[in-house]
């Protein structure tokens, strides 16, 4: 069975339009799209995909149903007491969440209905996040004796210390505007307006050339671990590297033309 059959027609379905826009969206409304072992497996399939696709350009992540994603599959988790088994169940969502981080496109999280514990974190790692108004979001492990420690590792570089330790040890929801102010998404709209939202936000991507988006996002994420020496060296490498691409040649020559960039695909 090929990339194009299962698990990518069952548990995500994956759209790329003409643009190398891809909607990947988990589609088990079910059990509210949780990151169940099949999940889990479909959705890295469909990112290392999108890894190998050079056309891509963007990445919108969405859920079917009534909600984004609930986290893990807590029955699957009860059903096998294991510590490998457990340990192998997070290795695999971890490498989930570092492929979204070393993808050369921006992936954006499209949130409606709840987004908790391993779906936060899931929103968390996505670069941008738009939600509904009605969305959402907790890592409420903690609740069922569980500290949500992988979600933890997204959301505190997203969200102020105090108020992800709150979220964290207390396990409450925050509402679409609350995890607004906290940083945790980039908009709020109604959910009537969600899909022309992330559309908009989608076409603002398109607007500039691939090659500098992807040459920032990976200096953003390594900068961000290094200390502010180290960062700035970096970030003038990649500078640099970026003065020296065609896009940034095209940009610089359209702007002392007074003209808009024809940046190649």
């Amino acid at each position: 069975m090929n990339m194009n059959e299962s698990p990518l027609t069952e548990a995500v379905l994956y759209e790329r339009d003409s643009r190398g826009v891809v909607t990947l969206t988990m589609n088990r409304p079910a059990n509210f799209n949780a990151l169940s072992e099949e999940m889990l497996a479909a959705l890295q399939a469909a990112l290392d995909r999108v890894k190998d696709d050079e056309g891509a350009r963007a990445v919108v992540v969405a859920g079917a149903g009534k909600a984004f994603c609930p986290g893990h599959n807590l029955k699957e988790m009860s059903d096998n007491p294991s510590l490998d088994y457990y340990r192998k169940l997070f290795d695999q969502c971890s490498r989930l969440m570092l492929t979204i981080l070393k993808l050369p496109v921006p992936v954006i999280a499209r949130v409606h209905g709840i987004a908790t514990a391993a779906g936060c974190q899931l929103v968390a790692q996505c670069d941008l996040a738009v939600a509904s108004t009605e969305a959402k979001f907790a890592v409420s492990g903690v609740s069922y004796g569980l500290f949500c420690s992988t979600p933890s590792v997204p959301l505190l570089r997203n969200v102020p210390p105090k108020a992800a330790m709150e979220m964290l040890v207390t396990g409450d929801f925050i509402s679409a505007q609350q995890a607004l102010e906290r940083g945790l998404v980039n908009r709020v709209v109604a959910a009537d307006q969600l899909d022309a939202e992330v559309a908009k936000l989608v076409a603002s991507i398109l607007d500039k050339p691939r090659a500098a988006i992807a040459m920032g996002k990976e200096l953003v994420y390594r900068q961000r671990e290094m200390g502010i020496e180290a960062a700035y060296q970096l970030a003038g490498q990649t500078m640099a590297v970026n003065m020296m691409d065609s896009c940034a040649q095209e940009g610089f020559k359209a702007f002392t033309e007074k003209r808009k960039p024809a940046w190649k695909p």
